[in-house]
């Protein structure tokens, strides 16, 4: 899997950003209870650094396509420690909000950079395998986040799981400094202008505006379900504590095995029936939660993990293998469609959590998963055409 440092490099950058980002879902319990809050408001922890990503992904692209690659993604790697420390020292929830606001706006510079860096210096026949193996290490890293930051917390506290986690980002970070060489194929825009002009031209590109749909769709889904699944999971008859509800999050390894097989799937199958395949075997896994019994609700996170990570590698390959110049841009374009799904679906939710509660979030979450196949089916060119 790892070939040389280059693959090493580009999945530790994918662990340390998600570790990050999804730390907190297993503690939304814990914490709502903490500061006296409800769904809607402990959701905010969520909706703050996926907004913060939305608003700055596209702009990051364009400061990539001037710079380069790696001196961004080194940089906020070795910035991202410091908002994961402060929140570990907040005495409020507005203070963590405001520091996982500032995660979020260090993280495109992390995942967007990497994937504009695989698409430039990887041939477009390769990239989707190593775009694969960069989503299966962003599905470990979101694992251990969950998974890590839960379990710690039960040993010593919310507090101390996130120094744990800055420590880990602190070991990814001095790895990716050592180990990502600079870019080889890199070709320097003429200035941040031209790369905005171009990030227009992305805009008329109707392929490029149907993935970022889908983009928008696979977190809105992924941030939906894996957020308020643990309101689901903590209250009777379940009364699941923290490290068991990280301990879910195991089925995101179902994930990285997927992702990494999606390049041959592709190749396989193409790439618009491949991606139709997996959302419907993920609107299975979503209805497979209703029913009340935990091994049947934790069989269905898992489809719909699988599924999940799967409609990520593809879309993302797809933006970096289709854009015709100014990568980065593109696919800062992608990141923001994405992380503003991803803020809608951490919110949304809650609005309704107290009339409609967990079959309110399913019902969402399957329109959701319809409306990004019917986008597949007629904007998506198949993948054995398709250049990438």
């Amino acid at each position: 899997m790892f070939s040389d440092r280059r693959h090493f490099a580009v999945a530790l950058a994918g662990m340390s950003a998600f570790l990050n980002l999804y730390a907190p879902q297993a503690l939304m319990p814990l914490l709502a209870g903490e500061f006296q809050v409800g769904a809607a408001d402990i959701g905010l922890i969520m909706t703050a650094s996926s907004l913060a990503v939305a608003l700055t992904a596209p702009f990051t692209g364009a400061v990539a396509d001037v710079l380069g690659r790696k001196r961004l993604i080194s940089t906020a790697v070795l910035l991202l420690i410091i908002p994961t420390v402060m929140i570990s020292f907040s005495e409020s929830l507005h203070a963590i909000i405001f520091w996982r606001f500032m995660q979020g706006l260090l993280l495109p510079p992390i995942f967007a950079v990497t994937v504009a860096y695989i698409g430039d210096e990887w041939p477009a026949v390769e990239a989707t395998g190593v775009t694969g193996l960069y989503v299966s290490a962003s599905a470990v890293g979101g694992f251990l986040g969950r998974f890590l930051t839960g379990t710690v917390s039960d040993l010593i506290g919310w507090r101390g799981a996130f120094l744990t986690d800055a420590a880990l980002t602190a070991i990814c970070a001095v790895a990716i400094v050592i180990l990502l060489p600079r870019e080889k194929r890199f070709v320097k825009a003429e200035s941040i202008r031209a790369s905005l002009r171009q990030m227009v031209r992305h805009l008329g590109d109707p392929r490029l505006l149907a993935t970022f749909a889908v983009g928008f769709g696979v977190l809105f889904n992924f941030i939906a379900t894996f957020t308020y699944v643990n309101f689901l999971l903590a209250a009777p008859p379940y009364n699941l504590s923290p490290s068991a509800l990280g301990s879910i999050f195991v089925v995101y390894l179902l994930g990285m095995i997927s992702a990494s097989l999606t390049g041959r799937a592709i190749a396989r199958f193409g790439r618009r029936a491949f991606v139709i395949a997996a959302i419907v075997i993920w609107i299975g896994g979503i209805l497979l939660t209703l029913i009340p019994a935990l091994p049947v609700i934790i069989l269905g996170l898992a489809l719909a993990g699988a599924s999940g990570m799967v409609c990520q590698a593809s879309s993302t390959s797809y933006v970096s293998t289709t854009a015709k110049g100014g990568v980065s841009s593109a696919v800062g374009l992608y990141v923001t469609a994405f992380y503003t799904g991803g803020s809608v679906g951490a919110f949304l939710p809650g609005l309704y959590w107290t009339t409609t509660g967990w079959p309110g979030t399913v019902a969402m979450v399957t329109a959701s998963l319809v409306a990004m196949g019917a986008v597949v089916l007629l904007f998506w060119t198949d993948g054995r055409k398709a250049k990438g």
